[in-house]
């Protein structure tokens, strides 16, 4: 039973002194950085302390490169467009949608015919009119 604790204890001091050991940082010549336990032989290398608590709270954002600053103001711009042509689609399909209303709800329908005046649809024209419409309502709008 002794030796059991033993061997446990001199286990947990050998790996809390593997745990202490110093670690050096260095820049070779190519410019890559290196991380050992051991510092290089004739380059100077700086201590790292392992001991450091971690960040806590906010970090500083790096500074954004001015060809960000562009793809950001022309990202804006796109999304714009995009509310822009959202906004036209949402109207064109409220005026489809009442197009639709009056198709189904009023059987004397009339529409312009080139050359001025009315005609008026009969039945057939009417449903075939109400079959696109819902159609193009399924297809565009939401």
């Amino acid at each position: 039973m002794r030796r059991m604790i033993l061997s446990v204890a001199l286990s947990m001091t050998m790996g809390l002194s593997a745990h202490a050991a110093q670690i050096y940082k260095w820049v070779d010549a190519q410019g890559v950085t290196h991380f050992d336990a051991t510092p290089p032989a004739g380059q100077p290398a700086n201590p790292v302390d392992l001991q450091q608590p971690p960040l806590t709270g906010s970090v500083a954002m790096p500074t954004v490169p001015e060809a960000d600053a562009q793809q950001r103001a022309i990202d804006d711009k796109v999304k714009k467009e995009i509310k822009v042509n959202e906004a036209k689609r949402s109207a064109m399909c409220e005026v489809m949608r009442t197009n639709l209303a009056q198709l189904r709800n009023n059987p004397r329908v009339r529409e312009p015919v080139v050359g001025g005046g009315f005609k008026r649809l009969n039945e057939d024209e009417r449903q075939v009119r109400i079959t696109e419409a819902e159609k193009t309502i399924a297809d565009y709008c939401r």
